[in-house]
Parts: structure tokens; sequence; C-alpha cells
């Protein structure tokens, strides 16, 4: 029988989830206030995730899973309030009145709720104590998830790249000087990576395999970000630099995937050489 569930937030990351869903026989509902833009195969529910008001289109009956898996358009503390708490607890809310309850919640969150700077290794039980305000109510919506009532699994993701995530590119392209000492460290994952993880952690859950409350999305290779642009600059074939001093910015640490790779789960793209390579070549 087909797995049935809602996709809140169904833009590149969950429209690429979908799709894997969809190819596979789930009845996947997509979200979102422009349902034009959802990927054929989905249902569409257009809604606003920060009105009290269930949908119009919101499905009838079972629901197996609920993927919150949003982006914040505002970004400023009130912004992401908006976006990841109160839009969880709308949607939260509509499931009691439907009279729903998923067998999972699955909430897409950020490895931005680590503040750790010295280039450690961190890993889902490493101290998650933001300081930024991003990070902070990203923690709070990870609460109201976890103290949702439903089963709930975190899926915290790192600096997420593909087609059309094109900053560092173009900063690279700019002349872009990085600090090399001491190093910092960037996590990344490719977008396809990401919505990869979270089919991955939807099928194990569907065929019985018991899931952790959180996991981090990134590849095998955290690196020094100056390592990232180096390479890319040869591949840019970039040979100026920028005038001014070199970028130092906030935050270095190393997240690990163990945990994900231990239940089965293994990247397409290992690192970013791989991964930017497939986005310059216009093949992902």
């Amino acid at each position: 029988m087909s797995k049935r569930l809602v996709i809140a937030g169904c833009g590149d990351v969950g429209g690429r989830l979908a799709v894997l869903l969809a190819a596979r026989g789930w009845t996947v509902f997509g979200l979102r206030r422009d349902v034009a833009q959802l990927p054929k195969g989905v249902l569409p529910v257009p809604g606003d995730l920060q009105q009290p008001i269930v949908p119009a289109a919101w499905p009838q009956g079972d629901l197996e899973y609920l993927v919150y898996c949003v982006a914040a358009t505002q970004h400023d503390e009130a912004g992401y309030h908006r976006a990841y708490v109160e839009g969880l607890r709308n949607a939260l809310a509509w499931l009691a009145e439907r009279g729903q309850r998923p067998r999972r919640l699955l909430f897409v969150s950020s490895s931005g709720v680590y503040d750790q700077q010295g280039g450690e290794w961190i890993d889902e039980d490493s101290p998650a104590e933001a300081a930024g305000y991003s990070g902070r109510v990203m923690l709070e919506a990870e609460q109201l998830a976890l103290a949702s009532g439903l089963p709930a699994t975190l899926v915290r993701l790192t600096g997420i790249y593909g087609p059309g995530r094109q900053w560092l590119l173009n900063q690279v392209r700019q002349g872009y000087r990085v600090a090399s000492e001491p190093p910092l460290y960037a996590n990344r994952i490719h977008a396809d990576d990401a919505a990869g993880l979270l089919a991955f952690l939807l099928q194990a859950d569907a065929s019985g395999v018991e899931l952790a409350n959180c996991y981090l999305g990134v590849d095998d290779e955290p690196a020094p970000l100056h390592e990232v642009v180096g390479w890319l600059r040869e591949q840019l074939a970039v040979t100026q630099w920028a005038e001014q001093n070199s970028v130092r910015r906030a935050g270095s640490k190393r997240c690990s995937n163990a945990r994900a790779r231990a239940l089965g789960w293994t990247p397409q793209y290992p690192s970013y050489r791989e991964g930017y390579a497939a986005v310059l070549n216009g093949r992902g």
C-alpha cells in the first residue's frame, strides 16, 4: 500500500525529495504558496504555513509522514520565528484538527544550532548552544517538534549547494580570499544528497527500522574553506584576487555523518570535489 506524506515547504530540497519518493510509489502532497512550481507527480496543496487556517486542499484520511522542510524568506529573527516555530505549530494544529497522527515527523533543521569555532568534530550528541538568532530559533523549533507528541526525527543539514545555489562560485569568480590560518572548516551537502538522506530515513522508518531522534546531514569530508576555494579557482581558471583583505568568517567545525552512514546511507557526492564538478558540468 502506498505511503502518504505531506512535505510542508516543498521547495528545492523538498521538491527533490518529492520526486524521489513519487518514483518509488509514495503518494506525495506538496504544500507551498506557489504550487505551479511543484514537480510533476506531486499532489498540490496551496497553503501558507504562517496562517492558522487549514488549507482547503489539505489531504483527507490517514497520513503516514509529515516532513517539515521550509526555508525562511525573511532573514531576521522575526522571519525565522514565523517560518520555523509558528509555521510548525500551525502544521501540527492542522494535523490535530483533522484527527491525523503520522507515524513520524521529520523536521529539517540546520547545523547552525552548533556554535563550536575551534575546528572540532561535531556529532549529534555534541552541545548545541547557538549564539546567533538563527540557531536559537532553530533550537526552539526542534524542541517543538520533539515535544509534539509524534515520533520525531531532526535532520540537521549543513551548507547546501547545488544548481541555483551559486553564492560560493560567484565569490570565487570575483577573487574571494579566505584566511588559511587557522583553517576555517566548513561543512556541506549537495542538494541531491540532502533529499536523498531524507528519503533514506523515511524508507528506513517505513520498513520498520528504528530511527534516532537526530541525524546530521553532511558529506564525508568537511574541508578548510581556503582549500575548497583553491580547488574551485583551478576549475574556473580564476587567477585574480579581490583587493580586499582575506575574509574570516565566524564558526569552524567538522560535522560527522557517522550516524547516518551506520544506518546505511551513502552520499552520492562524498566531497565538494565530486559535488561541485557535477554542478560545473551541469549534471547536478
